[in-house]
This record gives structure tokens, C-alpha cells and sequence, in this order.
């Protein structure tokens, strides 16, 4: 909500071109507890101090000589294209006042001034117009927020994914389906395999294909949703060589304990497995 003291301290321009006019809003702003008040009686000054100053209201008479109050709207359109325009509009023709708020006025008072009518309408215009830069205010903390946060990701990842490469040769997460959402590393590439031929069903033998035995006790702990670690198994290449594979896992859920699926890394260890072998 918004406190009194902050409407008492909003800032407020008038703009009228008649001394009269401009002094009796002054003293009834000032007799209401507002204070911070400007005035100017030349039209043509209202748009450069909106700019500058970005007042919290604008009461605006629309009859005044050399530009009236529709043109001072254009310009000051121009100026919040997309924002609030917080203009309230003086007028003693009854006529103008649909024009003046299709025109981008918030809202109107008629002369003769009706002084009670007048400072509601203010109070309330200023509530409405102090809500909105509030909510304003918010949503650039909270962009900047995201944008933070994302950039903070985004260098985790990044990180995450370093230390991945050091640590393994892929990282990999599968969904409850078993259907691959994220590999990273470079070893795919490099060991001439698709991701889905790592972790999926034995091929064929015109293909590389997973050892029978080894499929099995992989296929047992992922059912029965276990983590498994340095899990290794070989691999009849294309070619006709040996390759061996190292993988270590665990099962993910979510907050409610619903699988999700599998993440974990996995390690070419064909070299060292060979020198096991032949010492």
C-alpha cells in the first residue's frame, strides 16, 4: 500500500496560463500537506520539465493560448509512448473532457473549482499513479534478478561441464523413458558412437553391440531404479575390436519421489582395461 507521507511528497506540476488560477492550486495543495509543487504558465516549458523531472502528476489546463493542452499531451505522449501518463486536465468545457481522455489524460476537473472535488481526485490519481511505479520499480528488480540468476547459471553450467570433461569423458542424463535429454563432453566424437548406441538396446552384428551378459546386469539395476558406479562394459566394434566402457549412475525424482530418470559419466577405459589384461 501506499502511505500518506509518500502521496504528501509526490511531485506535482501546474500549468495553467492564469496567475489566478495557478496561485489558488498552489494554496490548496499547500493547505492539504502536498510539498512538493512547481507551476509554470508557459506551455511550451511542460514537456522539457517532465523530462527532466518525471513529476508524479500533471494538473493541466487545456485552454491556454500558443499551445493548448491537446498539443502538451501529444508532446508528452511522445515522451511515455508506452508508460503511465499522469495528467489530470482543467477544463470549463464540458465537451473536451471525453476528447481529453481519449487524448491520454487519467482524468479530469471542471471549472469553477470545486476544492473538495479537486484534492480527492488528486489523492487518488497520485495512489494510483505511486502504485504503478511501484509495480514498476519491482518488475526491473525482478528482471534484473532473472538475468542475474540466469548469467549465474549459465557460468555453473559452464563449470559443471568443465569439470565433467576433467572427471569423464561424457556426463549424460536420460528421462523415465530412457530417452537420452543431455550429453556433454567430447568423447562421443572422438569414439566414433551415437549417444543412443552408449546406454541403448544391443545392435546387431553388422553393428557395434553391447556384450549380452554385461546388458543384462545394466538392464537389472536400472529396473530396479539402483545407482550403479564404475559400471563396465565392452563393446564388439564394427571393425571387429574390443572396446570397453565405464559408467557410473543414479536414479533421479522428483519432490513427490516420482522417477525421473538417470545422470551420470562415463569413461572410454579400453587402454587401461587391455594393460589389465595382457600384465
Amino acid at each position: 500500500m501506499i502511505s500518506k507521507p509518500d502521496i504528501l511528497n509526490a511531485s506535482i506540476l501546474i500549468v495553467d496560463d492564469k496567475d489566478v488560477n495557478v496561485r489558488l492550486l498552489e494554496q490548496m495543495l499547500s493547505d492539504a500537506g502536498y510539498t512538493h509543487t512547481t507551476s509554470t504558465m508557459d506551455p511550451y516549458e511542460v514537456c522539457p520539465l517532465y523530462r527532466q523531472n518525471r513529476y508524479d502528476l500533471i494538473l493541466l489546463d487545456l485552454q491556454m493560448p500558443g499551445m493548448d493542452g491537446f498539443q502538451v499531451l501529444e508532446g508528452l505522449k511522445a515522451i511515455e509512448p508506452d508508460g503511465y501518463l499522469p495528467v489530470l486536465v482543467i477544463t470549463a468545457q464540458p465537451g473536451h473532457k471525453l476528447q481529453a481522455l481519449q487524448a491520454g489524460a487519467k482524468d479530469f476537473v471542471s471549472k469553477p473549482f470545486d476544492l473538495v472535488e479537486v484534492q480527492t481526485r488528486i489523492h487518488n490519481m497520485l495512489e494510483v499513479r505511486l502504485l504503478y511505479k511501484k509495480l514498476e520499480n519491482y518488475n526491473k528488480r525482478l528482471e534484473q534478478t532473472v538475468a542475474e540468476r540466469t548469467a549465474e547459471l549459465r557460468e555453473s553450467e559452464a563449470r559443471f561441464r568443465r569439470l565433467t570433461e576433467l572427471a569423464s569423458d561424457w556426463y549424460w542424463e536420460q528421462d523415465e523413458n530412457g530417452r537420452f535429454t543431455k550429453v556433454y563432453g567430447p568423447a562421443l566424437e572422438m569414439l566414433g558412437i551415437t549417444v543412443d548406441a552408449l546406454l541403448g538396446e544391443p545392435q546387431g552384428n553388422n553393428k557395434a553391440r553391447w556384450d549380452e551378459a554385461d546388458y543384462a546386469v545394466f538392464k537389472a539395476n536400472i529396473a530396479a531404479r539402483r545407482p550403479f558406479l564404475d559400471f563396465v562394459y565392452s563393446r564388439t566394434k564394427s571393425d571387429g575390436s574390443r572396446q570397453y566402457l565405464m559408467v557410473s549412475g543414479e536414479p533421479m525424482f522428483d519432490s513427490s519421489g516420482r522417477f525421473t530418470g538417470y545422470r551420470g559419466i562415463g569413461k572410454d577405459v579400453t587402454e587401461s582395461m587391455h594393460e589389465k589384461q595382457n600384465s
